[in-house]
């Protein structure tokens, strides 16, 4: 039963599927019966509320409160951002009536006809513009400003092609409106932002990621600037991992957003959103887990120490059980989450493969002997590695243990990065390259054109301008031309 639990398909032979595996067998998610759509299962939601409590928290220090907003947004509201509803237009659900009645011949429900909206509603792809819709009514003066709003919602985006997690057609995200009264305020809003989602990846998910700027062609539908986080999986694919964008004052103008500002003149508010969303977990899967299951950092880990017995009677198993409660109660008073389980319905092998597919960073077990010799085995789960230690100061040992492991998670994530981002400087250089799975810094001059000429023939895209400081001019790989620096190629999720 053990080994049918833990057989997956392995990464070489069929990335894809093995994530599909991984998702499934885990625990974590299955898909639903809405095309698209997926069900989230506590475990898999479990890291979800591990991730909404750290950031959460990221986002009121820095200020941020949080709200909520409909989920139905009027069909006119999309139309007075141009851009806006260009870019979203093809992904939105739309609801054209309010009420179903029985058919008259007996064989269900139909929707009435006589109950059409005289409006049609949008389900929220994003919420700028209902948002900025009810700025107005907040906004009249420099006083009001910033507002500084948080929201934690569902949103739909049609998908034809979906994959849990990674692209589904509703998603559990998060989204931050802010309104200011300065464009230099917003811009520095923008990227306080796309650091805090970087400190999170880089320092809870153990993700190194590249901070940078969209392209034109890749920018949010709105906005004047995107910035975001580019994260590599382990088959050599970019994942982005969050963006911030700063919209300058297009929503104030669509939706009349004006106020007074201390010189006594009337402008339009300036404007920033940004958001994560449950794809977050697809990319923690991806990034740190191997054939034997889920990799689960510490920091994000539902559960961090499982603690399972290995008895011959109840008298034994009783013995264990008391000493295991002391252990536990000595971790939980530093902050670590344990679960003990001695149920008698699965055996310990069962356990040992069901724990190590779902990613428990470490596993103690204890079975008689060690119940005389004071002693407890120790298996971390990102090397698999067991030891047997004294049951003496075991809490420190484990809160040191998950420190290690935490850093060990992201620094092999950050060594196959590096290991796997190259330079080029020709484009048929290039093409050899993508295929490997790869991350490519390559000029490029800078037109749309060659953009879309390296993403139709390759399918790679710029994944970002990279907010660093290596800005060393050379010559566009493909077509020759002056560029003023690197950009980053992959192929991407």
């Amino acid at each position: 039963m053990a080994k049918e639990l833990k057989e997956l398909t392995p990464r070489g032979e069929n990335y894809s599927q093995w994530y599909q595996d991984l998702v499934i067998k885990a625990d974590m998610a299955e898909n639903s019966a809405v095309r698209g759509c997926m069900v989230i299962k506590p475990y898999g939601y479990a890291i979800w509320e591990r991730m909404q409590r750290v950031l959460d928290d990221m986002f009121k220090e820095t200020g941020h409160q949080n709200a909520y907003f409909p989920l139905l947004i009027p069909k006119s509201f999309m139309s007075r951002e141009a851009d806006h509803v260009e870019g979203f237009a093809k992904e939105c659900a739309v609801v054209t009536h309010y009420r179903l009645k029985n058919a008259a011949d007996g064989s269900g429900v139909v929707v009435d006809p006589a109950a059409k909206l005289e409006e049609e509603l949008i389900i929220r792809p994003t919420s700028e513009t209902i948002i900025w819709n009810t700025y107005r009514n907040w906004i009249h003066s420099y006083r009001d400003l910033p507002i500084l709003i948080n929201q934690w919602a569902n949103v739909m985006r049609w998908e034809m092609r979906t994959r849990l997690f990674l692209r589904t057609s509703e998603f559990l995200w998060q989204e931050g409106h802010t309104a200011h009264a300065t464009r230099a305020e917003a811009e520095e809003e923008t990227l306080k932002i796309l650091n805090i989602y970087a400190t999170f990846a880089e320092k809870y998910m153990a993700l190194p990621v590249v901070r940078g700027l969209k392209t034109a062609s890749e920018r949010f539908a709105g906005a004047l600037e995107t910035y975001c986080i580019e994260a590599m999986m382990q088959d050599g694919k970019a994942l982005q991992a969050g963006t911030s964008h700063f919209l300058g004052q297009n929503f104030g103008k669509a939706f009349d957003v004006t106020f007074i500002d201390r010189e006594g003149k009337t402008d339009y508010a300036w404007a920033t959103s940004w958001g994560v969303s449950t794809r977050l977990i697809g990319a923690l899967i991806m990034a740190h887990s191997d054939d034997n299951g889920l990799v689960l950092p510490p920091l994000l880990a539902p559960v961090q120490v499982i603690v399972i017995p290995i008895y011959r009677s109840e008298e034994q198993l009783a013995q264990i059980s008391e000493k295991v409660a002391v252990i536990a109660e000595k971790l939980k008073t530093l902050g670590i989450t344990v679960k003990y389980d001695d149920a008698d319905n699965r055996k310990p092998g069962w356990k040992f493969a069901e724990y190590e597919l779902k990613g428990i960073p470490i596993r103690l077990a204890m079975g008689g002997r060690d119940l005389e010799n004071n002693t407890i085995e120790v298996m971390r789960r990102d090397t698999l590695e067991k030891e047997t230690v004294t049951c003496e100061g075991i809490e420190a040992y484990v809160h040191k243990l998950l420190g290690e492991i935490q850093q060990n998670i992201f620094d092999k994530a950050f060594n196959a990065r590096e290991t796997h981002t190259i330079t080029v400087d020709t484009y048929d250089e290039f093409r050899e390259k993508i295929e490997e799975g790869c991350f490519i810094m390559a000029h490029w001059d800078g037109t749309a054109e060659t953009e879309e000429r390296v993403k139709n023939e390759t399918k790679a895209t710029i994944r970002c301008i990279p907010l660093s400081d290596d800005k060393t001019p050379g010559q566009c790989m493909v077509t020759g031309r002056p560029s003023p620096r690197r950009v980053l190629f992959a192929r991407a999720y």
